[in-house]
């Protein structure tokens, strides 16, 4: 089965408008979640959420260079994958930009499956998991169809509900905050309030207990949400 966007959470940095738009239909197209923001210091603020699992980031941009943005967001501890824009001539900006720590660059005009490809490479150069699927206890999401399993038992999560699930798994026994499952599933913009996460986990809770799992998703009182299962 094609591996498409996973609901990864992919930030563009880049000041041409139009562009940003047509780059932002296309990723959500592929099932990425995304946000866009248009010079270098709103993206640096952006970047240092630690939400994003990919950043697009041009280099010529208001505020702050790209360049000037991608060496700030290293020395402060980010490493996030990040994929450099860059105009045909600039190959100093090329070369500045992979020597201040990006993963990989792009020269404009560039055909929008090349973007894709490149884009899934540094994400996969970066996947902390192997394979198809993630697991915790008895239980296993597939990434690809967005099953929930146990035993003989499968469940189809929807959209929202899958991503708390893959947010959950991937960080199995930490607690994670409610603003987090607000900034990762809904972006910074949204209207949606804690008790729409409170909604969201009950729904998940109901389709772990009905296929048989053995994971608990424990509230822990004015801090968020835990993954714990069987040892």
């Amino acid at each position: 089965m094609k591996r498409l966007g996973r609901h990864m959470k992919i930030l563009i940095v880049e000041d041409e408008r139009a562009l940003s738009e047509v780059l932002t239909a296309l990723l959500k197209q592929k099932l990425y979640s995304v946000d866009a923001v248009y010079d270098g210091i709103s993206g640096e603020d952006y970047a240092m959420s630690g939400i994003y699992d990919a950043i697009i980031l041009d280099v010529m941009l208001p505020g702050q260079s790209g360049v000037d943005m991608l060496r700030s967001i290293r020395a402060k501890g980010a490493a996030t994958p990040v994929l450099l824009l860059t105009a045909k001539a600039d190959v100093d900006d090329k070369i500045a930009g992979l020597d201040t720590g990006a993963d990989d660059y792009l020269t404009k005009p560039f055909a929008t499956g090349e973007l894709l490809a490149r884009l899934r490479a540094i994400t996969r150069r970066k996947d902390r998991f192997v394979g198809d699927e993630m697991s915790a206890g008895n239980t296993t999401l597939d990434l690809n169809t967005h099953e929930l399993r146990s035993g003989g038992n499968a469940v189809r999560l929807p959209a929202k509900e899958y991503q708390i699930m893959e947010l959950l798994m991937r960080n199995s026994r930490q607690i994670i905050p409610k603003e987090r499952f607000i900034e990762k599933i809904w972006g910074f913009d949204t209207n949606a309030e804690y008790n729409t996460i409170e909604v969201y986990i009950s729904f998940v809770r109901k389709k772990l207990a009905a296929i048989g799992s053995d994971v608990q998703i424990k509230a822990v009182r004015g801090a968020g949400y835990s993954l714990e299962a069987p040892e």
